[in-house]
């Protein structure tokens, strides 16, 4: 079932989403090379109960951390690891939820470590633009499938890079994945259709090397098991949480007020 959000709840989800931006910024001139992924666990989970809110992730179905941490071809759900340091040149997709008095969401960010290369900021620029092309079609009216097939077109057909298909974005709220299932893939003019009071995430997984396709992998020490790109190649993610209104989609987890400008909610 799909639920429609009141005004009230989707102010809620923002002052959510805002402390989970605010967690990706404090990320942000503390990656280092050397750094255990430990740390950025610590950093995060030490944020959010800071700001009065909680770590969804921990918990749920049995998952014990804050964040997913993915590294390099590492695509998604990928774990903090103890003693694993991050390398000069690596990229880190740091992805979680916060729930903030009954409130969540949900947003994914990568990141260089050191010095970054001309392939990964190609890759990077092509990810976070594919996230926001996909989020203008999140109007009243469209359809899931103009919001696919416009994350799709670019990557695929204009970058020639792995639209990953196997992960999904999902709607929110009051729990953590919900109707409808947002894929990054489709058909203009086709699926559901929009409807003023929806909340979903967008979250593009691009592979670098062409191939959409990812493989399963397991934490040794944990028997966890998460995604890495089928062609070995690296994968960046980026994600927002954001609300379908009369007024165009309004992003809820937004680190950059005036890139984001159109985009931000009003109260």
């Amino acid at each position: 079932m799909i639920t429609l959000k009141s005004k009230r709840e989707i102010s809620g989800m923002a002052k959510s989403g805002a402390i989970l931006a605010g967690a990706h910024l404090a990320l942000r001139d503390k990656i280092h090379v050397g750094m255990d992924t430990w740390e950025i666990e610590e950093i995060v989970n030490q944020y959010i109960l800071d700001h009065d809110a909680t770590p969804s992730e921990k918990g749920f179905e049995g998952y014990k951390y804050a964040t997913c941490i993915s590294i390099n071809n590492e695509v998604a759900h990928a774990t903090p690891r103890k003693g694993l340091k991050l390398k000069n040149h690596d990229i880190v997709t740091v992805d979680f939820c916060v729930n903030w008095h009954g409130y969540e969401s949900d947003s994914a960010w990568t990141y260089v470590v050191g010095e970054s290369t001309p392939e990964i900021d190609h890759l990077m620029d092509v990810t976070l633009k594919a996230l926001y092309l996909g989020i203008d079609q999140a109007q009243v009216g469209n359809r899931l499938g103009d919001i696919g097939f416009a994350i799709q077109d670019y990557v695929e057909n204009e970058n020639h890079m792995g639209d990953v298909r196997d992960l999904i974005g999902h709607g929110i709220g009051p729990t953590m994945h919900e109707e409808p299932n947002v894929f990054h893939y489709g058909v203009p003019h086709k699926g559901l259709r929009l409807k003023a009071g929806m909340v979903i995430t967008i979250e593009p997984m691009v592979n670098a090397g062409g191939d959409w396709e990812i493989k399963t992998e397991i934490v040794p020490e944990t028997g966890w098991e998460y995604y890495v790109s089928g062609d070995g190649s690296l994968s960046v993610q980026y994600e927002h949480t954001l609300a379908i209104t009369n007024d165009g989609p309004k992003i809820l987890t937004s680190q950059d007020p005036v890139m984001d400008a159109k985009y931000l909610w009003q109260d």
